[in-house]
């Protein structure tokens, strides 16, 4: 009897400690980057593509997606915007990640324009000229975008239900099992049972989901985040079983897009506002 009720009680403090692990917090707005330009100027931009931090440079950097003439901004830690209103893009970029090998702040841009690197003023830090480093689809399709696992030096990308691995060194993919995302699933809960749906919509990202882009936060056991649009709520994955283990709520006055507008950047999760052009920083 006695036995019966101590592992009664060690399920039931098994199954708190996983819902626990799940719930997790509320995350809060601690900084914000605000774009220049404003949408009655000539090419100003929507769509956020990324935020990044140069650990050297002590700086942010973030760019809009869609065309090379959209601007890119530099900005201190403090949040204060360093570079003009007339900084571009000068590539149609979608990712943006450092290179700690190259010491670079290194791209992925759209379709088959290739990963590229900045060029960057050694004093100010603003980027003078782009190298395309490795030309053609180095990528799973033409708007995702990349985040960088310094860990094994490799690009991740979304692709529907996957984690795409490339090697940066060379920008081709690797010859390893893609990661499979288990939505919304933890490892006790398993995985689910997709035999009655068709291959398409087994492979794909679930409407519930930012289906261009993923964080790559390097925390133990919670290395993958994706944007779940419908709870309100940035998900971590274990990047090696590809289950759910933190849930981490956003402010609710923020508006969450399906596609871009989403980044990780030094400990920071960050959501652009396509409405007041500003990056808005959470932790």
């Amino acid at each position: 009897m006695k036995k019966t009720l101590l592992l009664a009680l060690l399920l039931v403090a098994g199954s708190m400690l996983t819902q626990a692990q799940v719930s997790g917090r509320t995350l809060r707005k601690v900084t914000e980057l605000q774009m220049p330009r404003t949408v009655e100027d000539a090419m100003p931009g929507t769509r956020g593509a990324s935020v990044v931090w140069h650990p050297v440079q002590k700086k942010y950097y973030a760019v809009f997606a869609g065309n090379a003439e959209y601007p890119l901004a530099v900005f201190a830690a403090t949040g204060k915007r360093l570079s003009g209103d007339d900084l571009n893009a000068q590539v149609d970029t979608r990712g943006l990640w450092y290179n700690p090998k190259t010491k670079k702040i290194c791209g992925n841009a759209f379709s088959s324009y290739g990963w590229f690197s900045y060029k960057l003023d050694p004093k100010s830090g603003i980027p003078l000229e782009y190298n395309i480093d490795f030309e053609g689809t180095n990528q799973p399709n033409d708007q995702v975008v990349g985040v960088y696992n310094a860990a094994n030096n490799e690009v991740l990308f979304l692709d529907g239900d996957r984690i795409a691995i490339y090697d940066a060194a060379n920008a081709q993919q690797k010859d390893v099992t893609s990661i499979t995302l288990h939505w919304g699933r933890t490892k006790a809960q398993g995985i689910e049972d997709k035999t009655m749906e068709g291959e398409e919509e087994m492979n794909s990202t679930p409407e519930a989901y930012n289906y261009t882009s993923i964080l790559y936060t390097g925390i133990a056991g919670a290395e993958i985040g994706v944007l779940n649009t419908f709870e309100h709520q940035v998900e971590l994955y274990n990047i090696k079983t590809g289950f759910l283990t933190q849930k981490l709520k956003v402010p609710s006055d923020l508006n969450l897009e399906s596609s871009f507008n989403f980044a990780y950047a030094n400990g920071i999760y960050w959501f652009f506002s396509i409405d007041e052009r500003k990056w808005i920083g959470c932790k």
